[in-house]
């Protein structure tokens, strides 16, 4: 039982990347499914998240920016970021909570991925 991300990269200030979130060893739509990240030198944050029902919810700040959808059939769940800027840099990880709706605590989170370095540097 685990989560795979990956997708992490450097890109410009502007530029665009796609985050995936892989489940192995269970099924995904019985869970909520977070994205976090930690900047450096910063505590990690709770960005987004694609509940159960698919719907979703986002930190304002990358709210319009962001995206987040799943794939149930493959066990996936993305972060699509466009219009990314310097202040975006962090490792990013995702998470899964039994729980129905999104929260922001991470101690409601289960399961971890091990994290995607996001680098966004001109």
């Amino acid at each position: 039982v685990q989560l795979q991300a990956s997708g992490g990269g450097s890109v410009q200030p502007g530029g665009s990347l796609t985050l995936s979130c892989v489940a192995s060893g269970f099924a995904l739509e019985n869970y909520s499914v977070a994205w976090f990240r930690q900047a450096p030198g910063k505590k990690r944050d709770w960005i987004s998240c694609s509940r159960q029902n698919d719907e979703k919810d986002y930190r304002n700040y990358v709210r319009g920016r962001f995206a987040v959808s799943r794939d149930n059939a493959e066990r996936t769940v993305y972060l699509r970021m466009s219009g990314l800027k310097p202040e975006d840099t962090a490792v990013y990880f995702c998470a899964t909570s039994t729980l129905e709706l999104c929260v922001v605590e991470e101690e409601m989170y289960n399961l971890w991925g091990q994290g995607t370095l996001v680098t966004v540097s001109s």
